[in-house]
């Protein structure tokens, strides 16, 4: 049997009412928070806001409300990127290729795409989700060497292990995050050669260009101004470097501009985190150079390489199959992707709730969420491009 709830109106009692006929008394504004009530179960009386069942409906509230919002800002950058529709995207459906067996046959088909004999053509192409995994293989490999480094140098006390050690730690995670992004790039347009390129040179060309502007632009003390300074200066001295080689790959998809981007912030970032690493050692700060390593390594999950994916991105969704132009840098729907790259970056640096993980946890959780939306965009991208290809509309 339902439960039956009775309410109390004034001197008089109302009910038996059905737990569907009360919930929907409570939407009318009938039965308030004060109001008292009394259903099966209850020895007496109580405020309707005491009850078990005000909690639930409050829950429930809260719900709709965190998923009404989420829906809304998925459909503000869906508007950013000129898309339109829904966003849906299932977590564990996206990994769950992680968590199966694989062959090396399996790695080495994903290693071998990109080339110009196995870019795919267009009608081959798929819109549907990618399931990434191999990134993860990728970073357990480096968590392995990692270790054995670390036994080297503290079993061992073997010091010629500690250049090994800051190199893979600094390392790991954003390599890893290169071939997320690799394996998410469904195009398949561009080679593990090339991504090795912007690793590389492109990360150690945008530290360059950052302390070129960093020589122009001086910043002395952290503050809230001077941390989006320093977004805007490192940002913009990616961007840069991104932009080139967009511009020499003449990338025209939007996972294109993710992948770019995530390469060459997350070489920006290796380097960064080795040189911190390395400047504890000098400074006679080994005591920190392992929580360093740790908290570097695990912060770079949603840091530099997302922030700059998010900005080229946006370069791609203005550029599209055009030649690169200088002019689209200026162009407002560029700006507002390369905007909130800075933003992200400023409100990561500025002194407010430091020592505190959750402001970095909730700003990662920001980054990783435009970044799934603007794969979502590009997916959509990609069918478009494959129905336009097949004559459909």
């Amino acid at each position: 049997m339902q439960t039956q709830w009775f309410y109390a109106d004034g001197q008089d009692i109302k009910g038996p009412l059905s737990e569907q006929e009360f919930i929907e008394q409570v939407k009318q504004n009938i039965i308030q928070e004060t109001t008292l009530v009394m259903a099966q179960g209850m020895s007496e009386w109580q405020l309707f806001r005491d009850t078990v069942l005000y909690q639930q409906l409050n829950a429930q509230h809260s719900q709709k409300d965190a998923r009404s919002f989420i829906s809304s800002a998925a459909e503000r950058i869906n508007e950013m990127t000129g898309e339109a529709g829904s966003f849906s995207l299932n977590l564990s459906t996206l990994f769950s290729d992680v968590f199966k067996k694989h062959t090396k046959e399996e790695s080495e088909r994903i290693f071998i795409a990109g080339t110009a004999y196995t870019t795919p053509d267009i009608a081959d192409l798929t819109s549907d989700w990618p399931k990434p995994w191999l990134f993860s293989r990728i970073f357990l490999s480096f968590v392995l060497i990692y270790a054995l480094l670390f036994l080297c140098l503290n079993g061992f006390s073997n010091i010629y292990a500690l250049p090994g050690l800051i190199l893979i730690g600094s390392f790991a995670v954003p390599f890893s995050l290169v071939i997320f992004f690799f394996e998410t790039n469904v195009p398949r347009n561009i080679s593990i050669f090339s991504v090795v390129e912007m690793f590389f040179v492109g990360g150690v060309s945008a530290m360059f260009l950052t302390l070129v502007l960093y020589s122009i632009v001086h910043v002395n003390n952290l503050t809230v101004f001077s941390a989006v300074i320093i977004g805007l200066i490192e940002e913009t001295g990616k961007l840069f470097i991104a932009a080139w080689f967009i511009r020499e790959m003449n990338a025209r998809y939007l996972l294109n501009g993710l992948l770019i981007g995530a390469v060459v912030g997350a070489g920006f970032a290796a380097f960064e985190s080795a040189g911190y690493a390395l400047s504890a050692v000098l400074t006679n700060h080994t005591d920190l150079l392992y929580s360093l390593i740790d908290t570097r390594a695990w912060t770079s999950i949603g840091s530099h390489a997302i922030w700059t994916a998010i900005a080229a991105a946006g370069l791609l969704v203005v550029k599209k199959e055009r030649p690169f132009r200088l002019e689209l840098l200026r162009q407002r729907q560029f700006l507002q992707f390369f905007a909130v790259a800075v933003l992200l970056h400023a409100l990561w640096d500025m002194p407010l709730f430091d020592g505190s993980d959750m402001k970095l946890l909730f700003l990662i959780a920001c980054g990783w969420f435009f970044v799934f939306v603007l794969m979502n965009s590009g997916l959509r991208q990609i069918n478009r491009i494959v129905r336009k290809n097949q004559g459909l509309r």
